[in-house]
């Protein structure tokens, strides 16, 4: 066996492979365990466990608190909960370590598995103050084995020149979107209304589920390529291969500065909402948890829209290639910081921001986050070689890395910067990211698009 061990024809369901649904709804309960207890940890670190008489039972706390000291200076508690929180998107450099685990040794079926019984496991734990910090380790492992290598099996149910591949990622992420958008309402409101543990406990629950959809579904995912000893074989990496790893790699850091200001929904953006905003409905006061719901709506609404629009656009005219979608919709999330920063000039004493400036910043930021995130996945799902394709996949997480590591570290600079100038500079960041991205795509749209372009000519399906 050689090269690689293509997706047997299976039945389809709505134009796509009856396993594209199995992998969607898996991912979608491990998001939504992701995400709910996401939206818990900055309120839970400030409001609880970061207060003296309760940050004191952490086990290994002391000798972690000074190695962030020494690494960051000094921290406030908001600040060294933005940090923590920011650490947390080790999340998405842990899959680098997943897709050489299944690459080399257990395949991605194994590798899938274990990710989720881990993270269920930490879930359960953080339900404890003392294990704090083995509850994270072990999700951050977790999720390490599960999402880069999901992602790459969605991507190997389809040939390489399948151009339903960009739109089966847009479909993975506006699905899991759904529950991303429930998670905080149900984690967040057990959490704040009832008890910390009780939304920590509904995320590994949830992370279970997961699990189950996922093991039910083996016979409709892509079959297990040869690993070890059976994959010598597989043809070595070509010099144009290497060429189209290094774009993809030099790619990483400026889609990470890309999302900077989507990953501070979950860190700087929740705390400071949770203060500004006028979060009264009618008499209820909505969680700030809620705020990381609002953003899912607008997510899952603007990846619907954003299928349906390139489906209608591509029955009139030639749909414009993945780079170009990325470079516009970097500007578009760059607009996003400047309702934030409009926002904060609205904050008076005794006054509060309207919630209609979250819905603002959530439509440019959803807008371009529908089509920068699905469509840059499935750019390095086909451009990526397939000898190291669920590896390279893993190497994609780090977008996500380093956008949490930049924001968690940008959070100390609220108080002193004032809302006004961080908003402006977190527009400032992303906008510059979308220069660097649109020179790419003049400089090297060639060695990265195919010559017939990214959607070629409809098969019979």
């Amino acid at each position: 066996m050689s090269g690689t061990v293509a997706a047997p024809r299976q039945k389809e369901f709505l134009g796509h492979p009856v396993g594209l649904i199995y992998l969607v709804f898996a991912e979608a309960f491990e998001r939504f365990s992701y995400y709910g207890m996401r939206a818990l940890l900055t309120l839970y670190l400030v409001q609880h466990l970061l207060l003296p008489g309760h940050v004191e039972k952490v086990w290994g706390f002391i000798p972690f608190k000074s190695f962030l000291t020494g690494a960051y200076g000094q921290l406030s508690t908001a600040g060294l909960a933005s940090v923590i929180v920011g650490l947390y998107g080790f999340t998405y450099l842990t899959p680098l370590m997943g897709g050489l685990i299944a690459d080399r040794w257990l395949g991605r079926t194994k590798t899938i598995t274990i990710g989720a019984i881990v993270m269920a496991f930490g879930h359960f734990l953080m339900a404890f103050e003392q294990s704090f910090l083995i509850a994270l380790t072990l999700i951050l492992l977790g999720v390490g084995c599960f999402k880069g290598n999901i992602s790459s099996q969605v991507g190997k149910l389809y040939g390489p020149e399948d151009e339903r591949r960009g739109t089966a990622f847009q479909i993975f992420y506006l699905v899991f979107n759904t529950t991303v958008m429930i998670a905080p309402i149900i984690c967040g409101t057990l959490g704040q209304k009832v008890a910390w543990h009780w939304g920590f406990g509904a995320a590994g629950v949830l992370m279970l589920f997961g699990l189950i959809v996922y093991l039910s579904g083996r016979k409709y995912l892509p079959p297990e390529e040869p690993r070890g000893k059976l994959a010598t074989d597989k043809t070595p990496l070509t010099r144009k291969d290497w060429i189209k790893i290094l774009l993809l790699l030099a790619m990483i850091p400026f889609l990470g500065l890309s999302l900077v200001m989507n990953e501070q929904i979950f860190i700087n953006y929740i705390t400071w909402g949770n203060d500004n905003f006028n979060l009264n409905l009618m008499g209820f006061d909505v969680p700030s948890t809620w705020l990381v719901s609002l953003d899912s709506v607008c997510s899952m609404v603007f990846l619907a829209g954003s299928i349906a629009f390139w489906k209608w656009w591509s029955l009139k005219r030639k749909e414009p290639d993945e780079l170009t979608k990325i470079a516009f919709s970097g500007f578009l999330c760059a607009v996003a910081p400047l309702a934030l920063a409009a926002a904060s000039m609205t904050v008076t004493p005794g006054h509060k921001a309207s919630l209609w400036w979250a819905i603002l910043f959530e439509v440019f930021n959803d807008l371009g986050f529908a089509n920068l995130v699905p469509v840059s996945l499935a750019l390095f799902a086909r451009v990526a070689p397939q000898q190291v394709n669920g590896t390279m996949i893993g190497v994609y997480m780090l977008t996500f890395f380093l956008a949490d590591m930049i924001a968690g570290y940008l959070g100390e600079f609220l108080a002193p910067l004032g809302a006004f100038h961080f908003w402006l500079m977190h527009g400032a960041i992303v906008a510059g990211a979308a220069v660097v991205l649109f020179l790419f795509w003049l400089l090297f749209g060639k060695v990265l698009i195919p010559e017939s372009g990214p959607h070629l000519k409809h098969e019979a399906h």
